[in-house]
């Protein structure tokens, strides 16, 4: 029996299969349903974004290793507390890749509606 060049890649049962992807859409839900999460919002030069067919999802991006997330908070809790709640609501998403929350503003209630549109 011989083996072939390049053909297929040895079984090695050390070796872990390509992990699934996240579901952007499902996160970006989980996120605004978090207490003082006011809107997701796109990043400082629009980038977090996920591209998808049919649609995008702002304010979640997928890499390899991390999810990135960026959100516009409410006034009066403390932000790290709100990061954690977003980290731990997410986690469970993400495939096991790192959950970076990004803070772009801090806004009050009025303001909520108007961050997250573009």
């Amino acid at each position: 029996m011989t083996r072939g060049r390049g053909r297929t890649a040895p079984r090695n049962p050390g070796v872990t299969r390509p992990r699934t992807a996240p579901d952007a859409r499902r996160i970006a839900e989980t996120v605004v349903s978090c207490p003082g999460v006011a809107a997701l919002t796109r990043g400082r030069f629009g980038t977090a974004t996920t591209y998808l067919p049919g649609g995008s999802v702002p304010g979640v991006r997928l890499h390899d290793e991390a999810v990135e997330i960026h959100v516009a908070v409410r006034y009066g809790r403390p932000i790290p507390e709100i990061v954690a709640e977003v980290r731990e609501a997410v986690s469970p998403l993400s495939g096991d890749r790192r959950v970076d929350v990004t803070v772009e503003d801090v806004t009050d209630t009025e303001e909520a509606r108007k961050v997250g549109s573009p």
